[in-house]
């Protein structure tokens, strides 16, 4: 049985962290490969830490509980993350880690492929590229609560390719025209290459530059 994505996400992003060393940029800010592996430890091990991510008044435990567990040796670290969620989460079960790491892992491999100074567009499988494409609408809605235009998705590979799909309403919109990958990647934010952005000047600035 072929693995899901989520976990060949995960094997592959903890090999190119080990590959490149703790110090690597990645594209989640000013986060290096380090904090990035303390941010997955702390997200699957500290639930009481990791409601943060959510919830602005444990913003700052989170913060602190993710910088003592940056301290822990780079190593470990990255083993904790290929190990897998703890045994008492509910992760644990295929189905669910499908729905809650697919999007959190492809999203970070890509935040450590892309800050590199030589890299190029993957070419993922149907199969991946639907499980993405499942995710698309319903995944990181959150995400776009502050945005200010409207956002259109037109996939050009995947079940959706050649369609429309509205993930968000507004006055004005801005039509996200790729790969399925690349739509996933800019409703993070991790805009690059690859993505064409149609819409008037300034809503195209606005859809980038709003935070997530």
């Amino acid at each position: 049985m072929t693995a899901p994505l989520s976990r060949t996400e995960r094997t592959a992003l903890c090999d190119l962290m080990l590959e490149v060393g703790p110090d690597a940029p990645t594209l989640s800010g000013s986060w290096t490969t380090r904090d990035l592996a303390a941010h997955l430890v702390v997200r699957e091990n500290r639930p009481d830490a990791a409601a943060g991510l959510v919830l602005p008044p444990v913003r700052g435990w989170l913060d602190r509980v993710q910088e003592q567990t940056s301290r822990q040796p780079y190593e470990a670290l990255v083993a904790t993350v290929r190990s897998g969620p703890p045994i008492w989460s509910p992760t644990r079960i295929e189905a669910v880690d499908v729905e809650v790491n697919t999007v959190e892992f492809f999203v970070h491999h890509e935040d450590v492929r892309r800050a590199r100074a030589e890299w190029e567009p993957r070419e993922l499988a149907d199969p991946d590229v639907a499980v993405l494409w499942d995710r698309v609408a319903t995944v990181g809605r959150l995400l776009l609560r502050r945005c200010p235009v409207g956002v259109l998705v037109q996939p050009t590979d995947g079940p959706g390719a050649g369609t429309t799909s509205r993930l968000r309403s507004g006055d004005r919109d801005v039509t996200l025209v790729g790969p399925v990958g690349e739509i996933v990647l800019a409703k993070y934010g991790r805009i690059t290459r690859g993505l064409e952005m149609q819409g008037a000047v300034g809503d195209v600035e606005a859809f980038r530059d709003f935070p997530r």
